[in-house]
């Protein structure tokens, strides 16, 4: 306990100070402390214990000498001592079965201090404290012993004895004692003392004579030689490799202009014959550096694998690439039941979307009628539920997506939602109102509307923007937040049906009977191509001016997108009615004297014996 007050304490200091440790050093700190502590109070726990025990086996020793004083004719006090015995030999029995207990509790927690060979290979662990000894104090010490026996010259696999001490097994080398085996090692390692001291005393022998001959001198030179062969081995490998890519440089600027001509897509050249080669060289080189690191990355571990000293080294590196490659097929494997429940959402989706489109194509042909649902919500609404089912399957994949549950993952989806919440603000209303717009079916493509101030034909209605092409052929794009918050007048929307009514107005003086105006009105609509013969034209008589009678003739009309044509030729064949039947048009401003002058009509319209009157001068008034 004092070697873990300690350790917290050194921990402490340095966290203040911030120095000495870092993470991974704290990290390990701790466990090894925690270890530490975990085996301390096992081993004071187990002294606890020894002292019982040895308290025990003197009561055992001394009711053994009075069982054989005895006298045979004693029986009762001889089957009292035998009693005292069995009860001892039951208070020992358990003891042994609650130190197996406890350590088969610390096996799960704890790890032991490893005694090492020659070769920083692990020979066996040692959990348990021996006398003064604690157990990495005990693994340092055999360690040392151990290093020792390399250098004994006369050493071979009998040099090791193995003598049965009173509480112990002891492996000794001559006199010198290379450790003891007491029973709370026997219990770690399940088995007795005697059979685990065999088993050390194998594995200390094996080792040492491999160590010894590993480095004779005429082993050392073969392996010295050998690892010279592989290095030679190594540069040739290099320079051969450099030959290899150097030629094959050679052969791709050869093919500039024959074979390599570049890439084309379309009209449009992505690379010319030169810039392809160029790429292809650079290919060559990294291709070229990468073979050279991964010959070189698979000899270094076959030279380490030559002298025992590097041998670790050999297995931390193809470690390095082993491991991870081994890490992602068990990962690819544990995520296999995942990826397969992945892969039957997203048929399942597949097959219901196909479904909903099916019955999207068929009401938007007409083919399925639903009552108050229109053929051009068919597309809209489609769409609506395409994202809210996309939305749904992704709701329900998240758990089975690798890394869902870690905090990165969780940080980056709560960001990219702020993100799309707070910089689509104004797009999400455009679309939004896209939406309200298609429901409310103010027009389709090909309409002529009049939208605020812009009058056209909408060509295109997207989920952002509405476009409308102007008589002056001007496309214009109003958002659709815009068409929601102005008025809108749809000119084609019941055209084909009950007709557009088109009107103009003119304004006639008083001397000019008003059915003679209404007559040639109804004519001149009459005469206008795509004007509607039924209903009939009509006229009203707007106002009473003060020089003027103001006339506003009305027709109908299907080709809502041809007003302006309609308007001119209706205004055209007004000026030809109106002057064939001699009615002068007195609008907007309009000054004559009646003095004997022609008259405004034009010439080619009069009779040729046309006089023109004599009237006192009269000027008309402003509309």
């Amino acid at each position: 306990m004092m070697r873990t007050k300690i350790i917290i304490t050194i921990l402490a200091i340095a966290c203040l100070s911030g120095i000495g440790f870092s993470q991974e050093d704290t990290t390990a700190v701790k466990k090894d402390s925690v270890n530490i502590a975990l085996l301390e109070s096992y081993n004071k726990r187990l002294l606890e214990i020894e002292k019982q025990r040895i308290a025990d086996s003197v009561q055992k020793v001394a009711l053994e000498q009075q069982l054989n004083a005895l006298k045979t004719t004693d029986n009762l006090k001889k089957e009292e001592l035998q009693a005292q015995l069995i009860a001892i030999n039951e208070k020992e029995n358990s003891r042994i079965s609650e130190k197996r207990a406890r350590i088969d509790s610390l096996k799960k927690v704890t790890k032991g201090y490893p005694v090492t060979g020659f070769f920083g290979d692990t020979l066996f662990l040692l959990y348990s404290k021996s006398g003064s000894f604690s157990p990495k104090e005990r693994a340092e010490a055999v360690n040392k012993r151990i290093e020792k026996l390399g250098s004994t010259i006369d050493f071979d696999v009998n040099s090791l004895k193995i003598e049965n001490a009173e509480t112990t097994f002891d492996i000794l080398q001559g006199e010198s004692i290379i450790m003891s085996i007491n029973e709370s090692d026997a219990l770690w390692n399940n088995t007795t003392k005697e059979e685990l001291a065999k088993e050390y005393v194998a594995i200390i022998n094996a080792e040492v004579i491999e160590y010894k001959e590993e480095t004779n001198y005429l082993n050392l030179a073969m392996k010295i030689g050998l690892a010279i062969l592989v290095l030679l081995i190594i540069a040739a490998l290099v320079k051969y490799i450099s030959k290899l890519f150097a030629w094959t440089a050679l052969k791709i600027q050869s093919q500039e202009n024959k074979k390599i001509k570049g890439v084309q897509i379309k009209n449009y050249t992505l690379f010319d014959a030169k810039r392809q080669i160029s790429v292809l060289l650079l290919l060559n080189n990294a291709v070229k550096w990468f073979t050279i690191v991964v010959a070189i990355y698979i000899a270094l571990p076959i030279l380490f694998g030559i002298f025992p000293w590097t041998q670790h080294f050999a297995a931390t590196l193809f470690g390095y690439v082993l491991d991870p490659l081994k890490n992602i097929l068990l990962s690819f494997w544990n995520y296999l039941p995942n990826l397969i429940t992945i892969i039957v959402i997203i048929v399942v989706y597949r097959y219901v979307l196909r479904a909903i489109r099916f019955l999207k194509d068929e009401i938007a042909q007409g083919n399925l009628q639903l009552n108050g649902f229109y053929p051009d919500w068919a597309e809209p609404t489609y769409q609506i539920v395409r994202i809210l089912l996309l939305a749904f399957m992704f709701v329900v994949l998240w758990p089975y997506l690798p890394g869902s549950d870690s905090p990165i993952f969780k940080g980056v989806s709560v960001f990219l939602g702020f993100l799309f919440t707070f910089g689509s603000a104004g797009s999400l209303s455009n679309v939004i109102a896209g939406l309200v717009l298609t429901y409310m079916r103010l027009f389709t493509i090909g309409d002529r509307v009049k939208i605020g101030d812009v009058t056209g034909d909408v060509i295109e209605k997207s989920a952002l923007v509405t476009r409308v092409r102007t008589p002056f052929n001007e496309i214009i794009s109003i958002p659709n937040s815009t068409v929601m918050n102005s008025h809108t007048i749809n000119y084609s929307s019941d055209a084909p049906e009950k007709g557009l009514i088109v009107h103009t107005t003119v304004t006639i003086g008083y001397d000019v009977p008003w059915k003679d105006v209404h007559t040639a009105l109804i004519d001149a609509a009459l005469r206008t191509e795509l004007i509607l013969k039924e209903p009939n034209p009509f006229v009203f008589q707007t106002g009473l001016e003060d020089f003027y009678v103001a006339y506003e003739v009305h027709a109908y009309v299907r080709e809502a997108n041809k007003q302006g044509s309609i308007y001119s030729d209706l205004r055209q064949n007004i000026q030809d009615v109106f002057n064939e039947r001699g009615i002068e048009i007195l609008s907007p401003h309009y000054r004559a004297a009646r003095d004997g002058n022609s008259t405004t009509i034009p010439a080619n319209y009069l009779p040729k014996d046309y006089e023109a009157p004599s009237f006192n001068i009269r000027t008309q008034g402003k509309k």
